[in-house]
């Protein structure tokens, strides 16, 4: 396996840890309507509907553990085939894996930052009593995570775009690859030379384009094999 290869993970890797994921089959935006919930604006106009939606979420990922996909990308990296993990995730699965060079391109959901003040706050310290939560200034608080119509935040996007130009082999996890700019990457990976390992329950765009190898398969199923191949 190669010594540059980088990992490009979406929400399908962490279903098997009871968090849904946001498209296809019994997708969250199946349920809620991504511009009435996930855009900033939406957000600013009525956030107490969206922290009802935000609150929900979060009961689902406090319980969640890390899945063997995640301990296989940890040990994979421990062992030093793989260099780092991209992630459009929010849930610190990665990190709680065991992995320890983790971008988070849409930021982490176990934090909260003022609107008013920027003051960053734990998730665990702020009470979910009364929505939506505010800051000790009165300013509105909001997960420290990527709404659409929001910013990659800049060093993610810059070391997320340098290994993307960098490896010569990306593992796609779990994600449709529909959402710009992280649709972008895995097509840079292959322009500049990189095998492109594909793994989903069912085949995308990428499938059908640019992938090199197509696993139809659940990431823990994959990854685990790929794992014991290398050495567990």
């Amino acid at each position: 396996m190669s010594r540059r290869a980088v990992a490009l993970t979406g929400a399908g890797i962490s279903v098997e840890s009871g968090i849904p994921a946001f498209r296809g089959s019994q997708g969250l935006w199946d349920r809620y309507d991504p511009m009435e919930f996930a855009h900033i604006e939406a957000f600013l106009a009525d956030p107490k509907k969206v922290w009802r939606m935000l609150v929900e979420l979060n009961t689902l990922v406090e319980q969640a553990q890390p899945n063997p996909a995640h301990l296989a990308l940890a040990r994979l990296e421990k062992l030093g085939y793989l260099r780092a993990v991209i992630t459009q995730n929010i849930d610190a699965l990665h990190q709680l894996a065991g992995n320890k060079d983790v971008i988070e391109f849409h930021g982490n959901g176990q934090r909260l930052v003022c609107l008013s003040c920027g003051k960053q706050f734990a998730k665990g310290t702020i009470s979910f009593d009364s929505l939506p939560p505010r800051c000790l200034c009165q300013g509105l608080l909001k997960p420290d995570v990527v709404f659409f119509g929001e910013p990659i935040p800049q060093e993610a996007s810059r070391r997320a775009f340098q290994l993307s130009q960098e490896c010569d082999l990306m593992l796609v996890i779990g994600t449709s690859a529909v959402v710009a700019p992280a649709s972008h990457l895995p097509f840079m990976a292959k322009q500049n030379g990189a095998v492109l390992i594909e793994i989903n329950l069912e085949r995308t765009h990428l499938s059908e384009t640019i992938s090199d190898f197509v696993l139809e398969a659940s990431a823990s199923q994959a990854l685990t094999v790929i794992l014991e191949y290398f050495g567990s």
